[in-house]
């Protein structure tokens, strides 16, 4: 390992903070990190813990401005907007409708892949570590139909994830009921992403934290940074409501907070937070899943692990708070017998986790160094990728401060795109 590169603080203690930390420390970087809350709990523990080499389109997408406007005003439905006169809400909402389009899904979409195939892999080169042990499985994921709507849908993005080199196959019901022995299904098919996998997200962050620890970084929780201070073109210190941190280079890591911070630099990174709930559910012996599958009609995320269900899903676009919409679980909750007519799923009451999806309004990451700052690096607004695009975050943000190429092409990711 090199030593004395220099400080670098990373803002923001999710897995794309920790996942850079973990390339910088290896490269003799002292590392730094400012979490405004604790370690316990962010959008990385939450989550569905799936690895989506299948989301390779931009959530910016043709037909999800139609769907989404049927659903926005229905408080169960997959997608929702807070009623809100917000100007953010509405600027965003403008440049999402010009990106939503099939030519910028299109330019986009091999640079998602790639970046996403190059976290599965660093994904298995993590887990065979000895410290590691996240429940990593790439075994795939089901994207289940029950609509001729969806299937017709679900063909063409397969035929597409085909050109694009992904192995996925088409499955009919009786496939699909094949590959689940234990859970009846009610479906018309599903299309099986063979390149996908899953995780158990807390044991994989606690992990994470833990060999961080082990190698010098420094932790400081509850520690919200309050400004920057520059000189030209470059930041000296980090000031938080804790004190001051000197450094070297700026690593911008914040999640669903990332324009409350790059407009203290005066930078322009539009996002919205979207909110989203998961649960944990306790099957029946022997009336469990073995594959990870989302609900496409109902866009409900189903992952075993840890030995039990985790349900999520939902977006609900809106200023960030801390209540829990009701309407928005039960949505969950009801749809579950239509796919799995022998799950029983009551509504979880006091078990209910939220968390905020960071999302660009034309659903591209920013990933790169900022052009009008010389040590300022961001990466963050993976949207519904976040977990997945993690380590790639990582290793992309030490091959920056390396002034190494990137292992993938992110020039589309540049973080002052809308600057």
């Amino acid at each position: 390992m090199e030593t004395n590169k220099g400080t670098v603080v990373v803002i923001g203690a999710g897995i794309a903070g920790l996942s850079s930390a973990f390339y910088l420390v290896q490269e003799g970087w002292k590392v730094v990190i400012l979490e405004k809350n604790t370690l316990d709990d962010n959008c990385s523990y939450g989550n569905a813990g799936m690895i989506v080499p299948s989301h390779f389109t931009p959530m910016a997408a043709p037909g999800i401005v139609a769907q989404g406007i049927k659903w926005m005003f229905d408080s169960k439905s997959p997608f929702y907007v807070r009623p809100n006169l917000s100007w953010n809400l509405m600027n965003w909402g403008l440049k999402f409708l010009k990106h939503a389009n099939k030519q910028h899904v299109d330019k986009h979409a091999e640079a998602i892949r790639d970046l996403n195939l190059y976290s599965s892999g660093l994904y298995d080169a993590w887990s065979a570590q000895p410290s590691f042990d996240f429940e990593l499985e790439q075994s795939g994921i089901m994207m289940l139909y029950k609509s001729k709507e969806v299937q017709h849908e679900e063909v063409e993005l397969a035929k597409r994830a085909q050109d694009l080199q992904l192995d996925v196959e088409l499955l009919d019901a009786a496939a699909v009921q094949a590959l689940e022995p234990e859970l009846k299904l009610d479906v018309l098919g599903a299309a099986f992403y063979k390149c996908d996998g899953k995780l158990y997200p807390p044991k994989l962050m606690r992990q994470l934290i833990a060999y961080l620890k082990q190698q010098g970084v420094v932790f400081h929780e509850q520690t919200a940074v309050t400004h920057f201070t520059s000189a030209s073109r470059n930041v000296k210190e980090v000031v938080t409501n804790k004190g001051s941190f000197s450094a070297d280079e700026i690593v911008v890591t914040a999640g669903a907070y990332l324009p409350q911070l790059t407009g203290k630099l005066n930078l322009k990174t539009p996002l919205m937070p979207g909110k989203g709930y998961s649960f944990m559910y306790s099957p029946q012996e022997n009336k469990t899943l073995k594959h990870a599958a989302l609900l496409l009609e109902a866009r409900v995320a189903v992952t075993p692990m840890n030995g039990q269900i985790r349900f999520s899903g939902t977006m609900e676009l809106g200023s960030a708070d801390d209540k829990i919409n009701s309407n928005r679980v039960k949505g969950i909750v009801e749809s579950i017998p239509k796919y799995f007519p022998e799950l029983e799923v009551p509504y979880p009451e006091d078990k209910i986790w939220f968390g905020y999806r960071p999302c660009p309004p034309d659903g591209l990451p920013y990933l790169g160094r900022v052009s009008k700052l010389s040590n300022v690096t961001i990466a963050a607004g993976g949207g519904m990728m976040g977990l997945s695009l993690g380590p790639a975050f990582g290793k992309a943000v030490a091959d920056i401060l390396a002034n190494r190429e990137t292992a993938t092409d992110i020039s589309s990711f540049r973080p002052d795109r809308f600057d």
